[in-house]
């Protein structure tokens, strides 16, 4: 698909100019030391551009603070202010941030306002020269979409196609537009649509790719390379972020290897290179049924470092990560931001360790309450942090047992899980 250009300070996003590799801190954007040293770090890694939480208007001086500060040190990698539930806190970020995040299922909860809000904020865009993105999230959709079309792949995109039709409307080109979700399918499916709908309109907006609560070590490394790198491969995509429950260096360092497109994949000399080859070889077939699992040997994938047996595993969590097959619970985890309020990575590995022997079960650790709920669209079970030490347990979208102590969350989690499997 071909987009027009975008600026995200000196970053050029779409337009044929290279896909970008971006990442997000997960720090408390009013420690502004540490904010500091993760964007140097992550720059360090090769990230083209990084976000930082926005919660408010205390966040808002904290991230002027730390660009001022980057900049001071000859470091201008673009700045993403992540807004949600706040139209005005958008526009204040607006005036201090490269780009600004705003998601169209909390922008504004009076709909009728929409249209106002926007104008407003692109004012202050184009004063400032910011970039926004429109982040269309599975499982945050607005509810007069979830009314008509529920959560699904068509709801996703007529989200987005409602506020991109108000910013051609207004001509405010300076758009970058995403659809995520934890499911890969429905990423998948989703933003092919969106590119279908978007081309019968005569707009280019560009594309930012990610798989959300993707999780940690393979499995989520698998589900991110499995929705990505197939959109990519369609010519989908300008800019796109690998969402893992580990440092964000990490996601550098892994999304590095999906570019170029076109690299040759036939010699893994690693797990992640495995995982990237693998993914760019069978994910697109498994993903739209082109590939008959059922009739692969296993297994079907090859690799010099790994065993016979390591290699039949790997290519189970391939197949679980393209929807084909569940053998192991399937674990939705938010990377972590300047909202979490625990230990994220280690409660996700404490979490894995007690319920890694259940099976046919999807179960979701999510840093905060404030999306969380609705970000675990998938999810039989949910982990939330509530904060202060307290943590919610779900079943499905309903809290079945609040505030419970951080330190027996785990603990309740598998109790709840297995009562309802006997």
């Amino acid at each position: 698909m071909s987009s027009h250009v975008v600026y995200a300070g000196k970053l050029a996003i779409g337009g044929g100019h290279p896909v970008s590799v971006q990442t997000m801190c997960n720090t408390d954007t009013l420690d502004v030391d540490a904010s500091i040293a993760q964007c140097l770090a992550v720059a360090r890694e090769g990230a083209q551009m990084v976000r930082l939480t926005t919660q408010g208007p205390r966040q808002v001086k904290a991230l002027a603070v730390i660009r001022e500060k980057l900049r001071d040190q000859g470091v201008d990698i673009p700045l993403v202010a992540d807004v949600h539930f706040s139209a005005h806190t958008a526009m204040e970020a607006a005036r201090v941030a490269d780009k600004v995040r705003i998601n169209p299922g909390n922008f504004s909860r009076d709909r009728s306002r929409v249209r106002e809000l926007l104008a407003e904020l692109f004012e202050i865009c184009r004063r400032h020269d910011t970039a926004l993105r429109i982040g269309v999230n599975h499982g945050s959709l607005p509810l007069h979409i979830l009314e008509t079309y529920g959560n699904s792949p068509e709801g996703m995109c007529q989200a987005a196609m409602e506020y991109l039709t108000i910013c051609q409307e207004m001509d405010f080109p300076r758009v970058v537009v995403s659809l995520k979700s934890s499911n890969t399918r429905i990423i998948v499916q989703a933003n092919r649509l969106l590119v279908q709908n978007m081309k019968a309109l005569g707009m280019d907006y560009p594309l930012h790719l990610g798989v959300t609560e993707s999780g940690n070590d393979r499995q989520g490394r698998l589900k991110s390379a499995v929705g990505i790198i197939t959109l990519l491969k369609e010519g989908i995509g300008d800019t796109f972020r690998v969402s893992l429950t580990e440092a964000p260096g990490a996601e550098i360092r892994f999304g590095k290897l999906f570019l170029p497109v076109a690299k040759d994949r036939s010699q893994p000399a690693s797990w992640d290179e495995l995982i990237v080859s693998a993914a760019y070889k069978w994910a697109p077939g498994l993903l739209d049924g082109t590939i008959d699992w059922k009739t692969l040997p296993m297994p079907f994938i090859e690799a010099p470092f790994a065993s016979k047996e390591e290699l039949k595993e790997f290519c189970m969590d391939l197949l679980q990560a393209t929807r084909c097959v569940f053998s192991s619970p399937e674990y939705i985890s938010c990377p972590g931001c300047g909202r979490t309020k625990f230990n994220l990575e280690e409660t996700v590995r404490q979490v894995k360790k007690a319920t890694s022997h259940l099976k046919g079960c999807t179960i979701a650790v999510m840093g905060c309450i404030v999306n969380g709920p609705g970000e675990m669209a998938d999810a039989q079970y949910g982990y939330v942090g509530e904060g202060n030490g307290k943590v919610t347990l779900y079943k499905g979208k309903i809290p079945v047992m609040r505030g419970i102590p951080q330190e027996e969350a785990v603990q309740r989690l598998l109790e709840l899980i297995e009562s309802q499997q006997k």
